[in-house]
């Protein structure tokens, strides 16, 4: 009998894991990890990536080894591991979920599939979310989407029978570079075991702050459930969390407790949303590099300024809250959705910069990134999808808002810490003298003590460069099929029999 290889990617469980499942069924089954080199030199890579997934490893080897086969690691091109695999263990079937990843895995994956072709190795792929693989329209989706989430997990399996004798993985990546090898002090650790410690936290004594607590980047770190990085690594089954969220749902829902159940129920839209943004990425693998809509082709890819993009990325534009979440997001990997939004905004309208760059930024520096909601977020707060309500978020009103005290703004900039009461929103606004006085004169940079750009006057302009735009002719029939692949659709909901072009805009100025 031939050997079933079980490929994880970025799905490093044992539980609801349907292709260990079904490999461990029909046969002898080994687990195995590609390290892949040319993977980790794209411009996404980032050393938190890595190292989250190497604590992840290290846990998955060893709930595999108590079932009877431990993990095998392997480097170097996919081709060449798997003929490997054929040649000296008798590779006869490859189990694997269904990725939608970036640009190179999707070209790799085109190659394993031709691989086993030629090599008549049966290949077996099972989708682990609620994303659609082939799908030609979005009529219908929603419901689709719960059906799979109302199917069983699958459980791990009890046994699996040794194939090889492999070395635990302490040390997985062997040392492996990365295009982003910066540390990450503040990061989230990895593992099986963590994500279900971070679920039952959520659920148990977090959640309920969630509803009204996932904006502001001062208590969002609390309400926000946490478990991003671990569904875009896969150490937990999204079905799980989906499971076990309404469960807990109905539970407080019963006790009355109203504002429980109202926080559960905004945490299931997000989840929803999760895989539907996942689903723009499966349908059209070119939103990783290309606009949404054309009509915006060559609006910004000429304009790129080397000087305000380093500004940005290094958490030095002058404005104290965009500054903050760079900072905070270089330390931690994580910041709320909120003041995602905020940065890549920003970035896009004030500053003008194309979405591409300020997008391999923001991934390099997420613990959780996962490319199909990704890119599809960057391009609908660049104004990018020709679908969605331009924001363009003012850094000094959000920061008002979010941070009334300047609490986070003082955490991160310590250059603003002696800065009192109104003046750390707006340091520009203080004396020279005044500034010396609360040390705030290296703020943003020693030489600069004025913003970047000023925003009240590069937001409107923004604003008009993109609407001129969506007036050209042809724009509005362009946003429709826009809206017809990739829009979102209520459950039962289908495609207008009149297509129409929301112009609306929404300015936060």
């Amino acid at each position: 009998m031939g050997v079933n290889v079980v490929w994880f990617k970025r799905d490093l469980r044992i539980d609801d894991h349907r292709a260990l499942v079904e490999a461990a069924r029909t046969g002898p089954c080994l687990p195995v990890y590609l390290v892949e080199t040319d993977l980790w030199a794209q411009p996404d890579a980032a050393r938190r990536h890595r190292d989250f997934i190497e604590e992840s490893l290290v846990e998955l080897d060893r709930a595999l080894r108590r079932r009877g086969q431990g993990l095998l690691v392997l480097h170097g091109d996919a081709l060449d591991c798997f003929e490997r695999l054929r040649r000296e263990y008798g590779m006869t079937a490859l189990y694997a979920h269904e990725e939608t990843g970036n640009g190179w895995s999707f070209a790799r994956d085109r190659q394993v599939r031709g691989w086993c072709r030629q090599h008549a190795i049966a290949l077996h792929e099972y989708p682990q979310f609620g994303v659609v693989r082939s799908l030609r329209q979005r009529d219908g989706w929603a419901r689709r989407w719960e059906s799979f989430m109302a199917e069983s997990a699958s459980d791990a399996p009890d046994r699996l029978h040794t194939v090889l004798d492999t070395p635990p993985p302490v040390n997985p990546f062997g040392g492996l570079k990365v295009s982003a090898d910066a540390g990450c002090a503040g990061r989230q650790r990895g593992g099986l075991v963590r994500a279900e410690a971070v679920l039952a936290d959520f659920l148990e004594r977090r959640g309920q702050a969630y509803r009204g607590g996932i904006s502001s980047p001062l208590i969002a770190a609390e309400a926000c459930s946490r478990l991003s990085p671990h569904i875009a690594w896969g150490t937990i089954s999204l079905r799980r969390v989906v499971t076990a969220a309404r469960a807990r749902r109905q539970l407080v829902r019963a006790a009355g407790e109203t504002r429980w159940a109202a926080s559960l129920t905004q945490f299931d839209r997000r989840l929803h949303w999760h895989c539907h943004f996942i689903q723009k990425l499966e349908q059209r693998p070119a939103i990783e590099f290309e606009n949404v809509h054309s009509g915006f082709d060559g609006m910004r890819e000429n304009d790129f300024d080397a000087e305000r993009f380093q500004a940005w990325a290094e958490g030095r534009t002058g404005y104290p809250l965009i500054d903050a979440c760079m900072r905070a997001l270089h330390h931690d990997g994580w910041i709320n959705f909120r003041m995602r939004a905020m940065l890549m905004s920003f970035a896009a309208y004030p500053l003008w910069l194309h979405w591409r760059e300020p997008a391999l930024h923001l991934a390099r520096l997420f613990t959780d990134y996962e490319p199909g909601i990704h890119y599809s977020q960057c391009q609908m707060q660049s104004g990018t999808t020709g679908i969605n309500t331009l924001r363009i978020y003012n850094p000094v009103k959000q920061a008002r808002d979010q941070d009334p005290d300047g609490e986070f703004v003082r955490r991160w900039i310590p250059e603003l810490e002696g800065v009192a009461g109104e003046w750390v929103f707006e340091p520009w606004r203080m004396s020279e003298t005044d500034r010396r006085r609360t040390g705030a004169s290296g703020y943003p940079r020693p030489d600069l003590a004025q913003p970047i750009i000023d925003h009240a006057a590069a937001a409107p302009h923004a604003t008009q460069r993109v609407t001129e735009h969506r007036h050209r002719p042809g724009f509005g029939a362009e946003a429709d099929r826009v809206r017809q692949d990739l829009g979102s659709r209520r459950p039962g909901e289908r495609r207008r029999k009149k297509p129409g072009v929301d112009r609306r805009q929404r300015s936060l100025l």
